[in-house]
């Protein structure tokens, strides 16, 4: 299930957890409602929606959270989604919201995306640009997949733990780059 929260501000206690990845170490965060971030540690934008006052415990969705990392690192498909709390803007959500439909193992680009916005929207355009920021600040990394998005020349581009880790989670599910 994925709750999605346009709000500025969540109230709800969060919970944290340090997960070892082939790829170095992610910290894990939740609330009561599901997973509200995933970064690695040199994330550009690492813990932002973390109140300072959080305590760091396994809880059943961060546990939930970490199966099915487990899973994904040992080069698998997970057939399940962790409850997800993903709290932004309705631009940013409607973006995160067509990250989690991008197929394992596919990529798409900003400009598709821009187009599926404009047109969710009934609009003509939507700048690729401003979609790129979003996915940019998607804070729950990997598991709402901002990896799998490209350059509309297949160019990689920005990625917020760093091109490398976007380069190897691409490779890890056999997308030829």
């Amino acid at each position: 299930m994925v709750t999605f929260a346009i709000i500025c501000y969540n109230m709800l206690m969060i919970y944290t957890k340090h997960y070892d990845s082939p790829l170095g170490e992610l910290l894990l965060a939740a609330d009561e409602v599901g997973l509200t971030g995933v970064w690695f540690d040199e994330d550009k934008y690492y813990g932002e929606n973390i109140d300072t006052e959080h305590t760091e415990r396994e809880t059943a969705i961060l546990k939930e959270a970490s199966r099915w990392l487990d899973i994904y690192f040992s080069g698998r498909n997970p057939d399940f989604t962790p409850p997800l709390h993903p709290v932004g803007t309705s631009f940013r959500m409607a973006v995160w919201k067509i990250l989690l439909e991008i197929p394992y193992g596919t990529t798409t680009t900003y400009v598709e995306i821009a187009r599926r916005i404009a047109a969710d929207r009934g609009i003509d355009k939507m700048s690729a640009q401003a979609v790129g920021g979003a996915v940019g600040h998607n804070e729950i990394s990997i598991i709402i997949p901002c990896h799998r998005v490209i350059g509309s020349d297949g160019s990689l581009t920005g990625y917020a733990s760093g091109l490398d880790k976007k380069i190897r989670l691409l490779e890890l599910e056999h997308i030829s780059i």
